[in-house]
C-alpha cells in the first residue's frame, strides 16, 4: 500500500517547514487586497504562517509578506491579520 505525500510549506514567520494542514494561508490576488484564505482555494500569490502570532509578529518585523508579495502592505491590513489570527487560533 503506498502512502500519500503530505504536502509541506514554509512558515513565513518561523522558518519551519510544517505540513500544509498545520498552516494558515495569505492570499494576495490580482486585485491586491491581502487576506486569510480558510479553506487554502483562493487564486492568487500565497504564503504560509504558523497558528501562532508569534510568528505574524516575527514575518511583520522582518518584512517577509511584504518580500513574498513584492508590494507594501498598508498597517491596517497587519492588524486585520492579526485580528483574523488571534480569533482563528486553536
Amino acid at each position: 500500500m503506498q502512502k500519500r505525500k503530505i504536502p509541506m510549506r514554509m512558515c513565513v514567520g518561523c522558518g519551519e517547514m510544517k505540513p500544509k494542514v498545520e498552516l494558515i494561508r495569505v492570499v494576495k490576488p490580482a486585485e491586491g487586497e491581502i487576506f486569510i484564505d480558510l479553506k487554502g482555494k483562493a487564486n492568487g500569490r500565497g504564503a504560509y504562517i504558523c497558528h501562532d502570532i508569534g510568528c505574524l509578529n516575527k514575518a511583520i518585523k522582518a518584512k517577509r509578506l511584504e518580500r513574498t508579495f513584492e508590494s507594501v502592505i498598508a498597517p491596517e491590513v497587519y492588524d486585520t491579520l492579526k485580528k483574523d489570527l488571534s480569533s482563528n487560533e486553536q
